[in-house]
C-alpha cells in the first residue's frame, strides 16, 4: 500500500509540473517571431546617445518598413546632426539565414554590405549592435521557461534563450514577454563572463490602425543600457503611419547609395 500511495503522489507532482506553464519557453518565443507587424511603416525616429557624464546627443533618422511573404526590410535614413547625415542603412530579413545588412556612409561616398562578423560591432556609435538590430530566429536559441510574474503594468513569461551558436555575442539573454502583445517589454543580455552587459526596456507601445482595420501593437520607445559602461540610447518614435504602400526601390542597396528612387 505504501509503494502504491508513492507512485501515486510521484505521479500527482508529474502532472502538476507539466501544467505548471501553459506554454513552454520556446512557443513563447515562437510566438514573439509570429506576431502581426504592420505590412508598411512610415516613422520619424528621435534617437538620443546618453554618455555616463550626463552629456548628451540627440539624432533625427527617418525609418521606412515593410513586411512582405512574413519577411522584414528596414531602412534608416539619418538626417542630423551633420557628424551623421546622411548616413543611410538596410536590413532586409532572410529566411533560414542571416540578415542582410548594408550601410552607406557619406565620408566614403560608398555603400558596403556589413559581414556577419561585424554583429558585435556598434550600430553608428549607439548602444544596439548590428545583431541587437536583427530579427532573430527562434531556431538560433535554445529557450527554458522561467517563470511568470508581473513586471510594471505588464503580465510576463520570462524566458532564458541560449544560443547555440557559442560564437554568439552574449551567453544568454532573459526576456520578459508580456502575454497580451506578445513584445518583450524588458531583455537582459549577459556577457560571455556572465555578467549582465545590457537591459533593453520597451517603455511605450501604441495601438495603430492598418489595412482591414487591423489594429498593429507597436513598440514606440526603446531604452538600450549598456550597464558596464553606463553609456544608453533612447529611441523614440514621434510620428509614424502604418499599410501605406511604399515603392520597393527604397529596400535596395541603390537607394542607399543615392538617397532617391
Amino acid at each position: 500500500m505504501k509503494l502504491v500511495k508513492t507512485i501515486t503522489a510521484a505521479a500527482v507532482a508529474l502532472m502538476v509540473g507539466s501544467s505548471l506553464f501553459a506554454l513552454d519557453g520556446t512557443e513563447v518565443m515562437q510566438k514573439v517571431y509570429d506576431r502581426k507587424k504592420p505590412n508598411f511603416t512610415k516613422a520619424a525616429v528621435i534617437m538620443q546617445l546618453n554618455s555616463k557624464d550626463g552629456s548628451t546627443e540627440t539624432r533625427n533618422v527617418g525609418e521606412y518598413g515593410r513586411c512582405k511573404n512574413n519577411l522584414s526590410d528596414a531602412v534608416m535614413i539619418f538626417l542630423s546632426p551633420a557628424s551623421v547625415k546622411d548616413t543611410r542603412f538596410l536590413q532586409k530579413e532572410n529566411k533560414g539565414r542571416d540578415d542582410d545588412k548594408w550601410i552607406y556612409l557619406p565620408a566614403l561616398r560608398t555603400t558596403r554590405r556589413v559581414a556577419s562578423s561585424e554583429g558585435d560591432k556598434s550600430f553608428v556609435g549607439t548602444d544596439f549592435t548590428y545583431d541587437d538590430m536583427s530579427t532573430r530566429d527562434v531556431s538560433k536559441d535554445t529557450h527554458e521557461m522561467v517563470r511568470e510574474e508581473k513586471k510594471g503594468n505588464f503580465d510576463c513569461y520570462v524566458v532564458k534563450s541560449t544560443p547555440v551558436d557559442k560564437n554568439d555575442q552574449y551567453s544568454y539573454r532573459m526576456s520578459w514577454v508580456d502575454k497580451t502583445t506578445w513584445i518583450p517589454i524588458y531583455i537582459e543580455m549577459y556577457d560571455k563572463t556572465g555578467k549582465l552587459e545590457k537591459t533593453n526596456e520597451i517603455k511605450t507601445i501604441q495601438q495603430k490602425t492598418g489595412d482591414g482595420n487591423y489594429t498593429y501593437n507597436i513598440p514606440t520607445e526603446s531604452y538600450m543600457r549598456n550597464v558596464q559602461t553606463g553609456h544608453s540610447t533612447n529611441l523614440k518614435i514621434v510620428n509614424i503611419e502604418v499599410d501605406k504602400p511604399l515603392a520597393d526601390g527604397y529596400f535596395t542597396p541603390n537607394f542607399l547609395n543615392t538617397g532617391r528612387l
